[in-house]
């Protein structure tokens, strides 16, 4: 046995030549953050590689790993981060060491990739049929490699329950957040944000870094109207409200907003409404007709809709779930 701990949730990370250093960062910071209300660890993180020995990184760093594919077997979640392999074009990504070495996962283990390491989960056939993510440079070839792939290059990450991914490097991070906050709850994963000093769950997808990553310098911006906004969620705001907020007109307004965020005025309030709505499911105990007053939605009925378009399950159903599947279960 490699894991050590048989209480805490086993976390394989499988790394490769040209592995990112930072992604593997990301997985040991993150989860080995992660703990339970009297303090103890919730999750056991092992590193491993097909060929056990020193892997290559994308720097002039040489990481020893001690552990072969035999970890893959025990493990409740195998993450697969990117490597340079996958930045030479139509290169092939599946080896059949690799193939083999993926085939020792069991059935019902949960399996991610980070970055560019979608391509090997593609390869593997693990994402046929389901929607997912990649960075969004790679998002074309990795949709025109593999066409039974749903690729979604706008979001920050995917989750098919059993199979996530999540896009370039950084949204690593919103990836293993959100799996710690599916497992444990809002609690738990937002002090493992605060610990990390990086934002529980960032707003908006890809598109607002691909459009432009650092917007330019302006003399007016949105800031102030969406600091406003978020303060005053539970009241109907309208584009007149906010436009005025920043002293421009409505048209302006729109204009600036949508190149300084990726999305609209009237979708980013919306998102930040479910947001608002799923905080308060996941750490209170109101009512759904509160909680849809609370988020700015007025009635149940909009808030049972808006959560369906955007997330897929109702209100009730993600505050069961998000309360913390294996908090749940031990209890």
């Amino acid at each position: 046995m490699v894991f050590v701990h048989p209480n805490r949730h086993h976390v394989a990370v499988l790394v490769r030549h040209g592995m990112l250093v930072m992604e593997l960062g990301i997985v040991h910071r993150l989860f080995g953050q992660a703990r339970s209300a009297a303090g103890e660890p919730l999750y056991e993180v092992v590193t491993c590689t097909v060929e056990p020995g020193p892997v290559r990184t994308d720097s002039d760093v040489t990481i020893p790993v001690d552990h072969g594919p035999e970890v893959l077997a025990e493990a409740d979640t195998v993450i697969v981060p990117a490597s340079l392999v996958e930045y030479e074009p139509r290169a092939r990504v599946l080896t059949p060491s690799l193939k083999a070495a993926l085939d020792r996962i069991p059935d019902g283990t949960r399996i991610a990739s980070i970055c560019t390491g979608a391509f090997v989960l593609a390869a593997a056939g693990l994402l046929d049929g389901r929607r997912a993510t990649t960075h969004w440079r790679s998002a074309e070839e990795l949709q025109d490699r593999f066409p039974e792939v749903d690729v979604d290059p706008c979001v920050l990450y995917t989750d098919d329950g059993d199979v996530l991914t999540s896009a370039g490097v950084a949204a690593g991070i919103d990836l293993v957040l959100h799996m710690i906050r599916r497992d444990h709850g809002a609690a738990v994963a937002n002090e493992v944000a605060r610990g990390t000093v990086v934002s529980p769950h960032r707003e908006g997808g890809q598109a607002q870094f691909v459009r432009r990553p650092v917007p330019e310098p302006r003399t007016s911006s949105t800031k102030a109207a969406r600091a406003w906004a978020l303060e005053n969620l539970h009241r109907p705001l309208t584009l007149r409200e906010l436009a005025a907020r920043e002293a421009m007109s409505t048209r302006t307004f729109t204009r600036r907003f949508r190149d300084e965020v990726g999305v609209s005025a009237l979708q980013w309030l919306t998102q930040q409404r479910v947001e608002r709505a799923r905080q308060l499911l996941e750490e209170t105990d109101l009512p759904v007709d509160r909680v849809a007053t609370e988020a700015g939605f007025g009635t149940a009925a909009s808030l049972r809709q808006h959560f369906q378009a955007a997330l897929a399950v109702s209100p009730s159903a993600y505050r069961s779930t998000f309360r913390g599947e294996l908090a749940a279960q031990a209890g």
